[in-house]
């Protein structure tokens, strides 16, 4: 399968880079160069690629932006974020508008590569232990007692089994691994994830493991609210 890429980044040389670097990567093609997220939204749209490797910090309309304007589209491709900052609070921002994850612009391109690829086949790049780093080095304004509350109102809107899957997903096991666990059949538990991104309005399983942290970031298990 080829995959399909556009590339967002109001650096020429950077743009110029990453298709040298995936270019000749098995597997990618480049579409597309955008400058800016308002062209990449609109390129996005007219190309209609596979993934949008974006940058956050452009002029005019930001890669946080675009993401979440790329993202709320039906079909919408996957879009992998490339930052220069670990813990940048638009990182985390872009994580919860859906985006699959993000790499440091310092990457290799041959995990940059890989990168691609497994977003595009609905694999996030970003482990649960990357996202905990970042939510728990990210002050944001909300308070974490009340996002607490909010993520535990949702997930308690789950049927039982639902709400085990989501948890698992939370603590980044693989469907095989959540088979295992709970005795079920690798469909089966993509057929309970498909359903726990539909009922909670979600785009990918590192939302799910986000919105799981936010209920209980100290444990693995909750109670339900009172």
């Amino acid at each position: 399968m080829t995959v399909t890429v556009l590339l967002a980044d109001d650096d020429a040389l950077v743009r110029l880079g990453l298709r040298l670097m995936l270019g000749g990567a098995p597997e990618l093609e480049i579409v597309g160069e955008a400058a800016d997220g308002e062209e990449a939204v609109g390129l996005a749209e007219e190309l209609g690629p596979d993934v949008v490797l974006m940058d956050l910090r452009m002029p005019g309309t930001d890669g946080l932006t675009a993401t979440e304007r790329i993202r709320e589209r039906p079909e919408a491709p996957e879009v992998l974020v490339l930052t220069t900052f670990h813990a940048d609070e638009q990182v985390l921002r872009a994580l919860r508008a859906g985006a699959a994850g993000f790499l440091l612009k310092d990457t290799p391109p041959a995990e940059i590569a890989a990168a691609v690829r497994e977003v595009a086949r609905g694999r996030p790049v970003l482990s649960p232990l990357v996202t905990r780093r970042l939510i728990a080095q990210v002050a944001g304004g909300e308070s974490p007692y009340a996002r607490r509350d909010r993520a535990r109102a949702r997930l308690a809107s789950l049927a039982e089994r639902e709400r085990e899957v989501a948890l698992a997903v939370g603590r980044g096991a693989s469907n095989a691994e959540i088979a295992a666990e709970l005795y079920l059949s690798v469909p089966t538990v993509k057929a309970h994830v498909s359903r726990v991104l539909a009922k909670l309005h979600l785009n990918n399983r590192v939302q799910i493991a986000l919105l799981t942290y936010d209920a209980d970031p100290t444990a693995t298990t909750w109670d339900d609210p009172a």
